[in-house]
């Protein structure tokens, strides 16, 4: 090999040395991050970087004259070894431009004949390209296509120096891609490829014309870099520590990003009536929120520092609900014990109120009569000025956001006791049966009777008596019939001064006792009463009347007797010989 094809496969490595280790940290950063991906999931690289062995084997005859200027032909022999490198860049997933450096500079030694072989003598094959390729991706195979045009540069045979000229390239391929680095890398199985090159070194000795055609094949490891499809984006969750509250409650927001690159910084932001906060949790003032619904938005950022969000797939935002609840009123109820007081006396009133946001209450009471005083839960009632009968009692109850509520319970103010007016009181009762020629007078055993009234009268002092006469309905005719005598005698005799006597029966009897009473037991008189009866009967019927009775409204039908009319009767003996009396 001569110095000119030296250089050229050291610059055409030397290009191809950068472009592949430009590639291997794109490499290497993507096996860092295992995505556990499958043939299905698949994304196509952005960027392909191809290098590895390549075999050549040229046809072409080469007409030229020897120093003799005799015509002779000599041919091309393959290149078992030789390099070959590519970096492509696709638009989508199957679509690229292609860029392609060969080198092909060791065959067959061999310098005999007419094949003067490919090494040695200026000759050899280095090819630059460029072009369209088209990859088809099929999980983990990819087959491609592509269509290349450069130029070449090619020794001629035996002392033809290194010539430049067109190459045109067309073939295809099928790369076997691996799990390793992340998807990142590939290895070609088999390049094939048809190369037309033609060299001029013009004419005379030892040069001449080829047309070659070429058939290439290569091997070798592929490196994947940068995805077609974007890297799925961040997520973000959000969700409001309780949902639900009153003005007043403290709330938290909690925000929870997914897919963030923890060699990437994230920057959060919060908006929101009262919101405030700056990482992953934000507060919400709710004091001055009315009742309503609300939204607290979150954000989150990933990036380099200071280029935080530059990409789409580098934000994400989200929403929580939160619902106000307006404040709910108080409730209260009351009782009172006892139910039932003396007017004077005091009862107590306990109330249980209820705020259900536990917000402070204020007690106040009310009475339609009487006062009540307390401002907690229990309170007193005096009834001191109220009249008797039924009291409402009035309590309510007021938080601190204006909401009140009220209860009412009642108790009664009874009337002082007022003991039942003293009734006459009935006692013995006198009969006069006995004794049928004196049927008026006080025996003895009326006597028995009449000493029992005359000691009640003297246990209560202030107490009176009234003893009732009754009289048969025979006495009241013969009383009649001697008052109608008694009447017919007057207005015979009308100068007369004494009248017949009528014997009045009931009243008789009644005044005789009464002065049984006044005589024999020293009863005042005034305190004795003596009226008649309508009930049939020889009895005096004696009736004692405590201080606050009235005779007449516990007796009825009963006759004042008018004592200055009736006198009481001496009680005198009966003669001896009758035997009968005392």
């Amino acid at each position: 090999m001569n110095q000119v094809q030296s250089r050229v496969l050291k610059a055409a490595f030397h290009s191809l040395a950068p472009v592949v280790l430009a590639f291997a940290p794109a490499a290497l950063l993507a096996q860092a991050h295992p995505s556990g991906r499958g043939p299905a999931d698949y994304s196509p690289s952005r960027w392909d970087v191809f290098g590895g062995y390549s075999y050549l084997s040229p046809r072409a005859t080469v007409n030229t004259l020897n120093p003799s200027d005799q015509p002779i032909s000599v041919t091309y022999d393959p290149v078992n070894a030789g390099a070959i490198g590519s970096f492509s860049y696709f638009f989508n997933r199957t679509l690229g431009l292609q860029g392609e450096v060969g080198v092909h500079e060791f065959g067959n030694k061999s310098n005999t004949g007419n094949n003067p072989g490919t090494e040695g003598n200026n000759d050899g094959f280095t090819t630059f390209a460029g072009g369209l390729i088209a990859r088809f991706p099929m999980g983990r195979f990819t087959p491609f296509l592509h269509a290349l045009g450069g130029a070449a540069l090619v020794g001629g045979p035996i002392h033809e120096p290194n010539k430049l000229g067109p190459d045109v390239t067309g073939g295809g391929g099928l790369d076997l891609e691996m799990p390793w680095f992340n998807n990142g890398m590939a290895i070609r199985l088999v390049q094939a490829d048809y190369e037309f090159m033609h060299e001029n070194w013009g004419t005379g000795v030892w040069e001449g014309a080829a047309d070659i055609n070429a058939l290439r094949l290569s091997a070798g490891v592929v490196l994947h870099s940068g995805p077609i499809a974007p890297p799925p984006a961040i997520t973000l969750a959000c969700s409001a520590n309780p949902e639900t509250i009153y003005p007043g409650d403290p709330v938290t927001v909690t925000a929870t990003a997914g897919g963030l690159n923890p060699k990437y910084n994230a920057i959060y932001g919060w908006s929101g009536t009262g919101v405030t906060g700056s990482g992953t949790t934000a507060s919400v003032a709710t004091e001055s929120l009315a009742a309503g619904e609300y939204n607290v938005e979150g954000t989150v950022k990933e990036g380099k520092r200071g280029k935080e969000g530059a990409k789409p797939w580098e934000n994400a935002t989200c929403t929580a609900g939160l619902t106000v609840k307006a404040f709910e009123p108080p409730t209260i109820s009351c009782s009172v014990n006892p139910t039932t007081i003396k007017p004077g006396d005091t009862a107590t009133v306990s109330c249980v109120a209820v705020s259900p946001q536990n917000r402070p209450l204020t007690y106040n009471y009310a009475a339609s009569a009487g006062t009540v005083t307390g401002t907690g839960s229990t309170a007193a009632y005096s009834s001191a000025g109220a009249p008797t009968g039924t009291v409402g009692i009035t309590a309510s109850v007021a938080d601190d956001k204006g909401h009140n509520a009220t209860a009412q319970t009642s108790l009664t103010v009874a009337a002082p006791y007022v003991p039942p007016p003293p009734k006459s009181q009935a006692l013995c009762t006198l009969s006069f049966t006995l004794d049928k020629k004196r049927p008026v007078r006080v025996d003895n055993t009326a006597k028995a009777c009449l000493d029992q009234v005359a000691l009640d009268l003297k246990q209560q002092a202030d107490a009176k008596a009234v003893l009732v006469g009754e009289e048969t309905p025979d006495e009241t005719a013969k009383e009649a019939k001697e008052q109608a005598a008694a009447t017919a005698y007057a207005d015979r005799h009308k100068h007369a001064h004494k009248l017949p006597t009528v014997e009045v029966f009931a009243a008789q009897r009644a005044v005789n006792a009464k002065d049984y009473l006044v005589t024999e037991q020293g009863i005042d008189a005034s305190r004795i009463s003596v009226v008649t009866g309508s009930s049939p009967g020889q009895t005096v019927e004696d009736y004692l009347v405590p201080v606050g009775a009235t005779f007449t409204n516990d007796v009825s039908g009963t006759t004042p007797v008018d004592e200055s009319e009736v006198k009481p009767q001496v009680r005198k003996p009966l003669p001896e010989k009758h035997g009968k009396g005392e």
